[in-house]
C-alpha cells in the first residue's frame, strides 16, 4: 500500500511539473528571472500570437490593437457563477493596485461563451468591475483561435432549457508590449501579490511605446 502510494505521489508531481513546464515554457527570457513566482523553464514561446477578436463596442480588434500595454488577460464567460466574476473581479483589483504606484496596466476579459456573451454583454459586465477592463468575443472560431494560441482549456456543459455551465481553465496571463507572455498566474495568488509581481516585470520592461503589439 505504501509502494501504491508513493507511486501515486510521483505521478502526481510529474503531472504538476508537466503543466507548470507547458505554462511556462514560452516565458524563458531570463530578464524577469527574478519577477516570477518559481523557477521557469526556458522554450520557445508557445503561448500567446496573434488574435482576431470582436470588442466591446462590436469592431473587430488584433492582438496589435488592443496589446499595447501591458494586460492582464483571462478567459471566462459573463453567465460563470462564482469563479469567473472573482478571478476578473481579483484582477480588476491588482490594477486599481497598479495604478496606485503610477503603472498602467490593462484587465482583458476574453469570452469562451460567444454565443451568450455579446459586446453589450461583455461591456456591461466589464464595466462594473474596472473601466479599462476590455471584453472581448467573437465567432467561435475566432474564440477558438485565441483560446489555442494561450493554450487554454474549455468545454460547454451540458444544456438544459437553454442555460449551461462551461468548464475552463483559470489561468490569468501576463503580457508586455515587445515580449509577448512573460508570466501566468493561478487562482490562489492574491490580488496584492498579483501587482507585486506584475509591478516587477513593468518595471524591469521598462518604459513601453504605443502600438507594439506581442510580436
Amino acid at each position: 500500500m505504501t509502494r501504491m502510494i508513493a507511486i501515486a505521489a510521483s505521478a502526481l508531481l510529474v503531472v504538476v511539473l508537466g503543466v507548470t513546464w507547458v505554462l511556462t515554457r514560452g516565458a524563458g527570457d531570463e530578464e524577469f528571472a527574478q519577477c516570477r513566482g518559481g523557477a521557469i523553464a526556458g522554450g520557445g514561446g508557445d503561448i500567446g500570437g496573434p488574435f482576431t477578436l470582436v470588442d466591446e463596442t462590436g469592431e473587430t480588434v488584433t492582438d496589435a490593437d488592443v496589446l499595447s500595454t501591458p494586460s492582464l488577460i483571462y478567459f471566462g464567460y459573463t453567465y460563470c457563477p462564482d469563479i469567473c466574476p472573482m478571478d476578473a473581479a481579483r484582477n480588476a483589483d491588482a490594477v486599481a493596485l497598479l495604478e496606485e504606484r503610477g503603472m498602467d496596466v490593462q484587465p482583458v476579459f476574453i469570452t469562451i461563451d460567444p454565443e451568450r456573451d455579446t459586446p453589450e454583454v461583455l461591456a456591461e459586465f466589464t464595466d462594473y468591475l474596472h473601466p479599462r477592463m476590455l471584453g472581448l468575443t467573437g465567432s467561435p472560431e475566432q474564440v477558438k483561435a485565441a483560446s489555442d494560441a494561450y493554450r487554454t482549456y474549455f468545454r460547454k456543459g451540458e444544456e438544459d432549457d437553454g442555460y449551461y455551465l462551461m468548464d475552463h481553465s483559470t489561468f490569468t496571463y501576463l503580457t508586455l508590449p515587445g515580449h509577448g507572455f512573460v508570466d501566468f498566474f493561478r487562482r490562489d495568488i492574491s490580488a496584492e501579490q498579483m501587482a507585486d509581481r506584475v509591478g516587477c516585470f513593468v518595471e524591469e520592461a521598462g518604459p513601453f511605446d504605443g502600438g507594439q503589439s506581442q510580436g
